[in-house]
């Protein structure tokens, strides 16, 4: 079956690489895409980078991984968009589009009447992700956000779907795997899962790291998440896996209170438990505090290690092993 999205197509046995212009209303947008056809029928993986600006080890690992794959190598069919969200990663180079300042993870599937990153997640989600038989969808720790590597997915009421995604989440490799007690919310993965893709979130590097090396662990993760799939051998170059995936549930968040300078005592990796002061932001004008403590007792997996901080910016994320 030919592989096609948009104006451009691979055949059986065929790769194709180009740019697909999508229409936002008061601008249009070039999407990068990889299209590579399997020279034997199987299933169709869907893979993205770039939904965020200033989170490159998952925008490179997805170029390099279309780069390397060859249509005699696979079984099934393969879509890589590197950069699936171009305002925000060329552009903003944070989480939020410059266009219209909205998380394009926060409105999937989208809408094609609504505002320019509702338009590109919903042109996104019906052109890329859906009729996918597996999405994975590739992040890291921004610019100013520091994170422990983990695999996270949603439970949906579909038990069934749940243990395919489970066992795509396993089979990367990770030490970490967050799950998610259900699929609300407009995240990309989440919104698959509505759906009926089995789709999971990967998170690897921090603070924008873009050196190769810190890629490599995830394009491994990437060949045995194929390999699992179906649709790939695993390369000898593919490390092996020295951990033993493990559950993880999220216990709290912890947002800012206030506008100022951000101040942690705990760092992500940390053990802290319920109440614990972990910080405090001081109000540049007057010198004024707001301390800050945990949410939840647990690990912290991610934080904020940028020094200016507005109402609502997530300062920690903390999480606790399900076992």
């Amino acid at each position: 079956m030919t592989l096609t999205i948009g104006p451009l197509s691979a055949e059986p046995g065929r790769k194709a690489r180009g740019i697909i212009p999508v229409d936002l209303g008061p601008t249009t947008v070039d999407i990068p895409l990889i299209l590579v056809n399997g020279s034997r029928p199987g299933p169709r993986v869907v893979v993205t980078g770039g939904v965020h600006g200033g989170e490159f080890i998952g925008t490179d690992a997805a170029a390099r991984l279309g780069g390397l794959l060859e249509p005699e190598e696979v079984t099934g069919q393969l879509v890589i968009c590197p950069v699936a969200n171009p305002p925000a990663v060329y552009d903003g180079r944070l989480g939020k589009s410059p266009l219209d300042g909205v998380n394009i993870n926060r409105v999937f599937p989208g809408d094609k009447d609504g505002g320019p990153t509702e338009r590109l997640a919903a042109w996104l989600f019906e052109n890329v992700i859906s009729g996918a038989d597996a999405y994975a969808d590739l992040h890291s720790g921004g610019i100013d956000e520091t994170l422990l590597d983990f695999v996270g997915y949603r439970l949906t009421s579909d038990e069934a779907l749940d243990a395919k995604t489970r066992g795509m989440a396993h089979a990367v490799g990770y030490e970490r795997v967050l799950f998610g007690r259900n699929a609300q919310g407009g995240n990309s993965h989440a919104a698959a899962a509505r759906q009926g893709i089995p789709a999971i979130l990967i998170e690897t590097g921090q603070l924008g790291d873009r050196d190769p090396a810190q890629a490599r662990p995830l394009l491994d993760g990437l060949y045995r998440l194929l390999h699992h799939l179906g649709v790939v051998e695993v390369p000898q170059h593919v490390a092996p896996v020295t951990v033993q995936p493990r559950d993880w549930v999220w216990t709290g968040s912890v947002v800012s209170p206030a506008t100022g300078l951000w101040y942690p005592d705990a760092a992500t990796g940390d053990e802290v438990t319920e109440g614990q002061p972990i910080g405090r932001i001081i109000d540049p004008a007057d010198g004024s505090e707001h301390k800050v403590t945990a949410t939840a007792t647990g690990q912290i997996l991610y934080g904020m290690n940028g020094l200016t901080v507005a109402p609502g910016a997530e300062l920690a994320a903390i999480a606790v092993p399900h076992d």
